[in-house]
């Protein structure tokens, strides 16, 4: 009998192509490794969904088989409509309505009111304003960063202050989207701990794909510590030069530091820059040299972003007003991350 085999570059490309494609399928920002209950739940009806749409594949190509290779009489014209009626209108109708019905049955589940905290994210050209709203009416402030702990409801109230964003976190749920003049509600219940990616789903703009969400999720008792310590924002640092420059070059109009005259709410509050991850959105890691840079040639990283490239400041310049938000806050549980440069 004879065979066939592919020559060695092929089959180390067809090997390389699958380990990609099944790369695919687990990580950080895949739909495909849930790691929350909506986003199980959604995962569950997409592999019934495919399921049924294979097995309907498989039918019409056996059908499609044997009438191409069929030797005999035609059939008769009641034979022909008969087919026609049972494949082509009561089967499909049968397996909608199944994957319909299915379908419906997870709507209250996924529409299940979150518990005591809730979290208002704004979407904004190009990046996302994040407020906790505690149970006493206290708010804490944070962008482009949301922390949630492990096994609870959290719901989030999604609005839009420009343009029509979507908030889609795919190890954790489905996407929804945020539209100007509208509130919507999701609620997100993660199952596992861990860092996760989330990303503007709806086109946005010029930068719509450099909008993005780092989400930590973490245990409940670390995330209440977490919390409590954010209550009343410590201290800023004392390095008056990077302060002092902030301020002078019109920083503070837009940017809020707590402890500080930077009052403003137009762009991000930076007060505990240091914490977080990433800037510019999720897309530069959080260090000195990458502050410096963004905001020295902000608009040649991001086009279209509303904060101007302050190319005027010297690079020294730069990077004592990058030291000052990146130097942690004394009385935090936080630090500089692991890539950070002095």
């Amino acid at each position: 009998m004879l065979g066939f085999s592919a020559p060695r570059p092929l089959r180390g490309l067809g090997a390389a192509g699958l380990a990609l494609i099944l790369a695919g399928c687990s990580g950080r920002q895949s739909a495909l490794d849930p790691a929350g209950h909506e986003a199980r739940v959604v995962g569950d009806l997409f592999w019934w969904m495919l399921i049924a749409s294979v097995v309907i594949w498989a039918l019409v190509m056996a059908f499609s088989f044997y009438a191409s290779h069929r030797r005999g009489e035609p059939w008769s014209s009641r034979a022909a409509a008969r087919v026609i009626l049972i494949c082509g209108a009561i089967l499909p109708t049968l397996l909608l309505a199944i994957l319909l019905v299915f379908g419906l049955r997870l709507m209250p589940m996924l529409r299940a009111p979150g518990e005591e905290l809730r979290i208002a994210v704004e979407g904004q050209q190009f990046w996302w304003r994040v407020t906790y709203e505690l149970p006493d009416g206290t708010r804490v402030s944070s962008a482009n960063e949301v922390r949630l702990p492990r096994g609870r409801r959290t719901e989030f109230v999604l609005t839009a202050q420009d343009v029509i964003h979507s908030f889609w976190v795919p190890p954790l749920a489905g996407k929804m989207d945020l539209i100007p003049g509208m509130t919507n509600r999701l609620v997100l219940e993660p199952e596992r701990t861990g860092r996760f990616r989330g990303a503007c789903a709806e086109f946005c703009g010029a930068s719509h794909a450099l909008m993005a969400l780092d989400i930590e999720v973490m245990e409940p008792d670390a995330f209440e510590a977490w919390l409590q310590s954010r209550r009343t924002p410590p201290a800023p640092p004392r390095t008056e030069d990077g302060a002092a420059l902030f301020l002078a070059n019109g920083c503070g109009a837009c940017h809020t530091v707590a402890g500080t005259e930077a009052a403003g709410r137009v762009g991000p509050d930076l007060t505990l820059l240091s914490e977080r991850p990433s800037i510019a959105a999720g897309i530069l890691p959080n260090n000195t040299d990458n502050l410096v840079s963004f905001i020295r040639n902000t608009r040649d990283i991001k086009p279209g972003a509303r904060m101007p490239s302050f190319a005027m400041l010297s690079p020294e310049q730069a990077a004592s007003i990058a030291h000052w938000l990146l130097t942690p806050r004394s009385g935090t549980a936080g630090t500089r991350r692991a890539d950070a440069t002095p």
